[in-house]
């Protein structure tokens, strides 16, 4: 092991790069040798003697004494190590010499052991980082004192620490081992490794490497071409390789040395090679024994090294395989074991229950009503009714194996024991299809009966009610009132019931009822109906009389949405429009409203056939969402004429004559010439309302409005006044209201005669009712006489 540690330290040493030489100094001349980071790692182990140890002391401060010590010039560190390692101070702890002359004489020995890899570890991550002082591009210099073997590792580590530049040299004291120093010093050795007999001979070392520091090295100041070790004389330069390696015929390049493929190795079974030197290894199986050479057979059950659930089988080096304990079996995973259930696996004889008794085995049994054979395999089923093994009172079921019902014989019921019996009494306990009487005939026996007025029908279950009118089987003039099994007399309206509870007489409505009518009531046979003097007409109730039915008109409004309207007067606009609803009689048959918004298009918000009451109307105006964008007045009127008064959206037929009014609503001028519609609107006998407000243009407003216009056309400054228009507009809708001031015709007189005619007509029908229900009496009342002859 201390061969590896020595050949593997002086890899880590041969790749250092030291700083370029000076010419030596004399006895009180300081080496000029440039910056230069300085690290001594000095051995405290317990065999250096405490006058050994003050003598290394002495060295390190006869050292110093040649160098340029300063921060800019050369910088040092000094760290002990013996089983531990302790930094004593850093490079960038002291900037003067006398400083670290006085830290140097502070040192406390360690005395412990000797761990030299873990001390180059320590050197390489600690002492030479820019945290602790070391500078880029500075020439990294170490000088390692030691007297005795390391205790571990150090090619390896002090490989890796001369791969990151770090120049190092080893200076051996009497028991040091040579090849330990090789490991750790950086090449060439003769110029990098140092061994003394004792102590107080390493000044000769000091005297070497202020030399080495202060000369011209021409490894270093040439460009010698060596691929891996420079070794310098004087004057002149050899090349050289690093241990495992062997300088090739050029004298510069270096191969690695391969002892496996050189057969130069004693492995038994696989050399695995490396510059230099080699290890051993083994087959997949086998493992390396105690000599590093030689192989076994690996017994992996033996050992343990198995991960079988029950039983490990040895098949051969390395090799094995997992087998389970009887009653078990081997899983999938060809590892663990699971027990055999030979019931879940229907590898049983059992005719009917398989029960479980452990990995491998079972039992027979049989389910409930069965018992089993003496074959202690199959089962014969339990008859409990045959072998008389039962409480019942009257009859037992058989209901399966081992298992029975009792019952009863019929007309009887089972008790709560269910076991003995007592007699039904369908009728009491309401279990039949009677429709009204049940009649118990015995147990579980019953027959069905009605109340009086009612007989029994051809079912025997349900009744019907004996309709004495139905039969013919009474004496009323008029009408038969039938009740179950007997009858009351009744009359048509209009008449009323004489006391002998059979006829009828007349009555006068018009002296006997609250009839209503405004001017005068007239009877008719049962009824009534109101009539009016000459040159007025029956209103809508059918009582009251007036000159005109002013609701009775097709009435469309154009309000103007336009973006100069503005929201909170718009809202004022659809308060307007339902002020002018509120004045008129609005139903299906009389006054019909629909509403259009238009601004830069034309929207319909309702026609005229949507609503048929005030209320939905202005609710619907409420919920009118405001267009805004421009004012296409001509767009507005275009659309009236052509679609809102049209008959599918509303409009009666012009044979009817029911008046067509047309409102328009407008703050400002129209961005669309008005003048062909509201001609064409006039000529076709609509009644043209023009109402402005604000920047309204008069002359469009005048073209719109009928004549005469100053009747037909409004206008006001403020949005807020337009409720006055509202009130005005009330004046001008009926002709008779307002005085004949405009010229509107009058439905209502023929609307009374078609009213007249069929109320008629409804007297006539029923007169006729009467007439036949009169003849179909006396064919009764002839029959009944016929019959009792």
């Amino acid at each position: 092991m201390g061969n590896i540690t020595a050949f593997s330290c002086f890899i880590f040493l041969t790749f250092a790069v030291f700083t370029t030489a000076r010419p030596k100094s004399g006895p009180d001349q300081k080496c000029k040798s440039g910056p230069v980071d300085l690290v001594f790692l000095i051995d405290s182990s317990r065999s250096v003697r405490p006058h050994e140890f003050e003598t290394m002391r002495k060295f390190m401060i006869d050292i110093l004494n040649t160098l340029d010590i300063g921060l800019d010039t050369t910088r040092v560190g000094v760290v002990q190590y013996s089983s531990k390692v302790r930094s004593e101070f850093f490079l960038k702890t002291h900037s003067k010499l006398e400083s670290m002359v006085k830290a140097i004489n502070e040192i406390v020995p360690l005395a412990q052991g000797t761990m030299t890899g873990l001390a180059i570890r320590y050197l390489m991550n600690e002492a030479f980082t820019p945290g602790q002082g070391d500078r880029p591009k500075v020439p990294n210099v170490a000088v390692i004192v030691t007297d005795g073997r390391p205790q571990d590792r150090v090619a390896e580590v002090a490989a890796e620490a001369r791969e990151k530049g770090i120049e190092i040299y080893a200076v051996g004291v009497a028991r040091a081992d040579m090849t330990s120093l090789r490991a750790m010093a950086s090449p060439p050795f003769e110029d990098h490794v140092f061994l003394v007999e004792r102590f107080d001979l390493i000044h000769q070392f000091g005297l070497q490497f202020q030399d080495k520091l202060c000369g011209i090295d021409l490894c270093l100041e040439s460009d010698h071409g060596c691929e891996h070790i420079c070794e310098s004389s004087p004057g002149s330069y050899t090349c050289d390789c690093l241990p495992g390696y062997r300088l090739n015929t050029d004298g510069k390049t270096c191969s690695a040395i391969d002892l496996c493929a050189e057969g130069k190795h004693d492995c038994q079974q696989i050399c695995t090679s490396s510059p230099g030197s080699f290890t051993c290894d083994c087959n997949q199986g086998y493992h390396l024994n105690n000599d590093k050479k030689t192989c076994s057979p690996v017994d992996l059950c033996t050992e343990g090294k198995h991960d079988c659930g029950q039983v490990c089988v040895y098949m051969g080096p390395g090799i094995f395989t997992c087998d389970c304990n009887e009653g078990f079996r081997l899983n999938e995973d060809e590892k663990s074991c699971s027990p055999i259930d030979l019931c879940a696996e229907g590898k049983h004889g059992c005719e009917q229950v398989c029960i479980y008794s452990g990995p491998g085995s079972f039992t027979c049994d049989c389910n409930e009503g069965y018992r089993l054979n003496g074959d202690k395999k199959t089962c014969s089923p339990i008859d409990l009714c045959a072998e008389g093994k039962h409480g019942c009172e009257q009859v037992c079921i058989y209901s399966g194996p081992g298992s029975f019902t009792c019952d009863c014989n019929e007309g009887y019921r089972l008790n709560g024991d269910k076991k003995t019996c007592s007699p039904i009494d369908l009728c009491a306990e309401g279990k039949h299809d009677c429709e009204q009487v049940c009649v118990n005939m015995g147990p579980g026996i019953f027959t069905c009966d009605c109340n009086k007025g009612y007989r029994l029908n051809e079912d025997e279950k349900s009744c019907s009610a004996i309709d004495l009118c139905a039969e013919g089987k009474h004496d009323c003039e008029q009408l038969c009132i039938s009740a179950p099994g007997v009858f009351t007399c009744d009359c048509n309206k209009g008449f009323k019931l004489n006391k002998d509870k059979r006829t009828c007489t007349n009555m006068d409505m018009c002296n006997t009822v609250k009839h209503g009518c405004e001017y005068q009531c007239v009877n008719t046979p049962g009824s009534f109906y109101c009539v009016c003097p000459e040159g007025q007409l029956l209103q809508e109730d059918g009582k009251t009389c007036g000159t005109c039915k002013s609701a009775n008109i097709d009435l469309v409004l154009l309000i103007d949405g336009s973006k100069s309207v503005r929201p909170q007067n718009f809202e004022l606009v659809k308060k307007f429009v339902n002020q002018v609803v509120d004045s008129l009689d609005v139903s299906a048959h009389g006054t019909r409203v629909g509403l259009v918004q238009y601004s830069s298009r034309v929207r319909t918000e309702f026609p005229l056939n949507m609503y048929h009451t005030a209320a939905d109307i202005k609710n619907a105006v409420m919920k009118v969402d405001y267009m805004e964008k421009g004012t296409m007045t001509g767009l507005a009127l275009k659309h009236m004429l052509e679609n809102s008064f049209s008959e599918a959206e509303g409009a009666r037929p012009a044979s009817r004559n029911i008046p067509r009014v047309g409102l328009v609503f407008t703050d400002g001028r129209s961005q669309d010439d008005i003048s062909e519609y509201a001609k064409k609107a006039k000529e076709a006998g609509i009644t043209m309302y023009a109402v402005g407000v604000g920047k309204a243009v008069e002359d469009e407003l005048r073209e719109i409005a009928s004549d005469p216009v100053d009747k037909h056309f409004y206008y006001t400054t403020d949005f807020t006044a337009i409720n006055t228009i509202a009130e005005n507009l009330k004046l001008n809708i009926c002709p008779a209201e307002s005085q004949g001031e405009v010229e509107v015709k009058d439905p209502c007189a023929c609307e009374n005669m078609v009213e007249f005619q069929q109320g008629t007509i409804n007297t006539l029908d029923l007169l006729t009712e009467k007439l036949a229900a009169m003849a179909s009496r006396l064919e009764q009342l002839e029959n009944q006489l016929l019959s009792r002859k």
